[in-house]
């Protein structure tokens, strides 16, 4: 967690992203190069097949990796992402997220986020950041 006084840029951030906190995305624990966040899989997230649709763990993934690679400060966007998906989900599935800087160098930055049901892994993620000179193009 951020220390008291100091803003969190994670948490700044996360607060303008409509799009994860319509989702029921919940941030939980931040620090620079790290996040925690979960979210419910709801009715409207589950697939043809029944279990969860795939872009959503992407999403909570990716939404965990964006306020891990932010928590330092400068904007940072992603470069590159990839996810493999482990297990399945189902309806009513709570997931958690968890999110920790592998490196930065220069601009640049890794991450890895593990998302877990019940302490078990459902899908790997790697994200690669890069981090923006204030100009947004």
């Amino acid at each position: 967690m951020q220390e008291t006084g100091h803003p969190d840029p994670a948490r700044k951030m996360f607060e303008a992203d409509d799009a994860s906190r319509a989702l029921g995305i919940e941030l939980t624990d931040t620090a620079p190069g790290y996040a925690r966040a979960r979210m419910r899989i709801t009715p409207a997230m589950v697939n043809g097949h029944g279990t969860a649709h795939g872009g959503y763990l992407f999403l909570l993934a990716d939404t965990t990796f964006a306020c891990a690679c932010n928590g330092h400060g400068p904007t940072a966007v992603a470069a590159r992402a990839d996810i493999t998906f482990i297990r399945p989900v189902g309806l009513g599935d709570e997931l958690v997220a968890v999110a920790q800087e592998r490196t930065r160098f220069g601009r640049s930055g890794i991450y890895d986020v593990t998302v877990h049901r019940d302490e078990q892994p459902v899908a790997e993620f790697r994200g690669h950041s890069r981090t923006l000179n204030d100009e947004r193009t």
